[in-house]
């Protein structure tokens, strides 16, 4: 019997320590926002889109704790150290290589994210043909709830408005800290070339991390064609400190 490939499979990265949370040892997608767990509203989400019936879920810290929270319903992978999102989506490659046909990235701090926005991405990405998609988000300004958004990459466009590059608040020009389109990392890729491409991250960069949103940057200079969604503000908050938290929990 031919073996079934998917058309897309969700990865959820919840490996982070969530250090600047300030509870202790709990891994941060555990935290509570609004009586429950901030990745569960993300596993609602994509199960509500029905997209992927089974997605894989990127453990780290306190793996045990998080499985045990999230139960059997998933597929887990350990990523061992923790050095960036890329290297977090590299530690899938063993799993998934030859399952799916297309691999969307999502993130268990970011409980905003609706089942459209998801469904909305997967049906661009697979339209389009696209070797990458990604939503960007585009605000008026840097003010009052919309601060957080000073800390994202930023989405570099050339005069036909291209898209060219991402660049991350902490590599950026100050002329390109001015821009008003960023990105919030939700991303889809050709399962393929998504493989082939990781192994090219560098971690020369101010983090010393392998960035998944350098991908853009490399699907760029091969002339890979990029799709971009734009996505409502609200579903690309993510939760990195106590008042973020207290922030969402009255958005």
């Amino acid at each position: 019997m031919e073996k079934t490939i998917i058309p897309m499979q969700i990865v959820v990265l919840a490996a982070g320590h969530g250090k600047r949370m300030g509870n202790g040892d709990l891994p941060k997608v555990l935290v509570l926002f609004n009586g429950k767990l901030l990745v569960q509203y993300v596993m609602e989400a994509i199960a509500v889109s029905g997209v992927c019936d089974k997605p894989t879920v990127v453990v780290g810290q306190k793996a045990e704790q998080v499985k045990a929270a999230l139960g059997p319903d998933y597929v887990y992978v350990l990523q061992t150290e923790q050095r960036g999102t890329g290297h977090a989506v590299a530690a899938v490659k063993s799993v998934l290589e030859g399952e799916a046909e297309n691999i969307m990235v999502l993130y268990g701090d970011q409980p905003l994210i609706t089942p459209a926005t998801i469904k909305k991405m997967t049906q661009a990405h697979i339209a389009s043909g696209s070797t990458v998609t990604m939503a960007t988000v585009i605000v008026p300004d840097f003010n009052d709830w919309r601060q957080g958004f000073y800390d994202f990459g930023r989405v570099i466009r050339d005069t036909a408005g291209k898209l060219v590059a991402i660049v991350e608040k902490k590599d950026a020009t100050t002329e390109q800290l001015e821009i008003k389109e960023v990105n919030p990392s939700y991303f889809c890729f050709k399962a393929q070339w998504l493989w082939q491409n990781l192994e090219k991250l560098s971690a020369d960069n101010a983090q010393h991390e392998y960035y998944l949103t350098d991908l853009v940057g490399l699907a760029c200079q091969q002339g890979e064609p990029i799709t971009t969604v734009i996505v409502e503000p609200r579903e690309a908050l993510g939760v990195n400190t106590p008042e973020q938290l207290e922030f969402l929990s009255k958005v």
